[in-house]
């Protein structure tokens, strides 16, 4: 879809769409009324503003439609992100027995830590490096991981924002930062 097509669908349409990109439904319905966005950039730029709006619950809603590292598929992520996610951790599905056995041991550690799963902007890290940020991640206190948490999650979405709406600009793609 194009930058348009997202712009010309009506409201519940667009959320649809949007939620691919973001399992918070408060933070679709405020990007589809954002609408229409001038750019891929300024879209990115809203996404951006109204994330950083939003309450504990919505990204608790956004972090719960993720499978775990390492796990395919999660509660919301048929019909929503589709294969994103398992393009995202790719790395992981080659990774050696131990390093998978061992991230989904600290995988429930961490839910347990802290009430939610490990989020972690996956693409581009293998499986070893994701296990590092994780055990690195259990040490955080509860307020300071669910900034880190967040912010994985700020980064997810601009880079699923950039795949929903397949353009580029000016021959650059979307950063994540």
């Amino acid at each position: 879809m194009r930058l348009e097509d997202l712009n010309a669908l009506d409201a519940d349409a667009a959320t649809r769409e949007l939620r691919r990109c973001c399992g918070s439904a408060h933070w679709a319905r405020e990007m589809t009324a954002a609408r229409p966005f001038a750019s891929v950039d300024a879209m990115a730029a809203w996404a951006d503003v109204i994330w950083a709006a939003l309450d504990r619950v919505d990204w608790l809603e956004a972090f719960a439609a993720h499978p775990k590292i390492g796990e395919s598929g999660g509660p919301g992520e048929a019909g929503r992100a589709g294969g994103w996610s398992e393009q995202e951790q790719r790395d992981v599905a080659g990774a050696a027995e131990i390093t998978r056995r061992r991230l989904a041991e600290v995988n429930r550690d961490y839910e347990s830590r802290f009430g939610y799963i490990f989020i972690v902007c996956a693409t581009g890290k293998g499986a070893d490096e994701m296990l590092r940020v994780l055990e690195r991640r259990l040490k955080n206190d509860a307020a300071a991981e669910l900034a880190v948490a967040a912010e994985e999650q700020r980064k997810i979405t601009r880079l699923r924002l950039a795949k929903l709406v397949e353009e580029h600009v000016e021959g650059r793609q979307v950063t994540t930062s």
